[in-house]
Formats: C-alpha cells, sequence, structure tokens
C-alpha cells in the first residue's frame, strides 16, 4: 500500500514535499468514525500532548492523501517515530469524492490524553488550511484547549 493519510501538521503540502520530495499529494478525503484527540503530555519530555486519532462512531478527520514513495516511506516512518514505537502504523480507508481509498496512518502508541500546546495546535490549524480543510473544520481545530497561551498573546 501507497497511500498515507495525514490528518496534523503533515496536512502541510510543503511539510511532506520536505519529508518525502517523491510522494505526491493525491487528493483529500475523511475518515469516517474516527476523530482527531492529542495523547502523550507528559511522556518522553515533550512539552504538550501530539496529535493521534481513535475510532469513535459519528466523527471525522479531515486528511490529505500521498502516494508514498518507497523511497520516502522509510523516512516518514523514522520522522512519525515508529523504530522508536512512538506512533503506529493502521490501515483506514479514505472516503474521497471518487470513493474509498485505503491508506495508512499513524496512530500514537498510547493512551489518549493531554492538551497540544498552542503552538502545535496552531500548527496543525494552519496546515488543515493550507491542505484545503473545510473553514468550520479549522476553526473547530483553532478553539481546541491548549496547555499554554496562544501564539498571539
Amino acid at each position: 500500500m501507497r497511500h498515507y493519510a495525514a490528518y496534523g501538521s503533515n496536512l502541510d503540502p510543503a511539510r511532506m514535499l520536505a519529508y518525502c520530495p517523491h510522494s505526491p499529494m493525491v487528493g483529500v478525503g475523511w475518515i469516517e468514525g474516527w476523530r482527531l484527540t492529542f495523547a502523550g503530555e507528559g511522556e518522553m519530555g515533550w512539552e504538550g500532548a501530539v496529535t493521534t486519532i481513535v475510532e469513535s462512531p459519528g466523527d471525522r478527520v479531515f486528511v490529505s492523501l500521498y502516494d508514498v514513495h518507497p523511497w520516502d516511506a522509510a523516512q516518514l516512518d523514522e520522522v512519525e517515530g515508529v523504530p522508536a514505537g512512538t506512533y503506529q502504523k493502521l490501515t483506514v480507508r479514505v472516503s474521497t469524492l471518487d470513493g474509498e481509498v485505503p491508506a495508512w496512518v499513524y496512530v500514537f502508541a498510547g493512551y489518549e490524553g493531554g492538551m497540544p500546546t498552542a503552538w502545535y495546535l496552531s500548527e496543525i490549524a494552519n496546515a488543515a488550511e493550507k491542505a484545503g480543510a473545510p473553514d468550520d473544520y479549522v476553526s473547530e481545530l483553532r478553539r481546541r484547549p491548549t496547555r499554554t497561551a496562544s501564539p498571539e498573546a
């Protein structure tokens, strides 16, 4: 499988181009029955929680789809912490305008909980905006609680 569904800061096409220069973005879609959340606060010396997704009937997560070249797959696994056990890869179905596409996602290998920093949440919301997420989705991201003051404060 070559499709990767990005849902956090990897929604930013420029970020993905830097990580995976041989892997074009091929579209956007939704992972139905899952929700974006945070995990890992206080683990491994992180300042705040990091993004992950969990199953949640009735919810959905906006994603960008990338056709990941094998040359880039190992690099992306490394960046996402798969070898260290921070994230694990799962296969999900992404709903697109052209139908469903199987893709892999990275899911935090631990329990849900914690809040992101304001800076990190801003990065995720900006990435979603750059990827073409609907305005209401981006606004909802920006309204989430954080463990630090907003970057504008």
